[in-house]
C-alpha cells in the first residue's frame, strides 16, 4: 500500500485515472491496523480497477483537515477527484466490499 502525503495527495489521489481508496490512519490506532488486511484484500481482488493508499493523519494535517478527518480509522473513496463515500470506524471485510461494490464494477 502506497503512502500519500499533503504534497502528493492531489497527484496521487485526485488526478488518478482509477478510483482511489484512501485509508486515513495513525501509527497508534489499533483499529486502523485491524482493517488494513481487509482493504489490502479488496484492492488485490480489484487490481487495475482501484488503487489503495494510506495517509498518516499525524504527519499530514492539511489534507486530513480539508476532509474533516476527526476519527480513525476513516476510509474514503475518491473517483475523478471527487469524494464518493466515507466510512468511519472499523468494520468487517464484507462491509467494505458491499460499500465499495457499486464503485468498483
Amino acid at each position: 500500500m502506497d503512502e500519500v502525503t499533503d504534497r502528493t495527495f492531489a497527484d496521487e489521489v485526485l488526478a488518478s485515472p482509477v478510483p482511489v481508496i484512501v485509508d486515513f490512519w495513525a501509527p497508534w490506532c489499533k483499529p486502523c491496523k485491524a482493517i488494513e488486511p481487509h482493504l489490502l484484500a479488496i484492492a488485490s481482488e480489484h487490481e487495475g480497477r482501484v488503487r489503495l493508499v494510506r495517509m498518516n493523519v499525524d504527519e499530514n494535517l492539511a489534507v486530513s483537515g480539508r476532509y474533516g478527518i476527526l476519527s480513525l480509522p476513516t476510509v474514503m473513496l475518491f473517483r475523478a477527484g471527487d469524494t464518493c463515500l466515507t466510512i468511519y470506524g472499523a468494520h468487517s471485510r464484507s462491509h467494505y466490499e458491499q460499500t465499495f461494490a457499486s464503485f468498483l464494477e
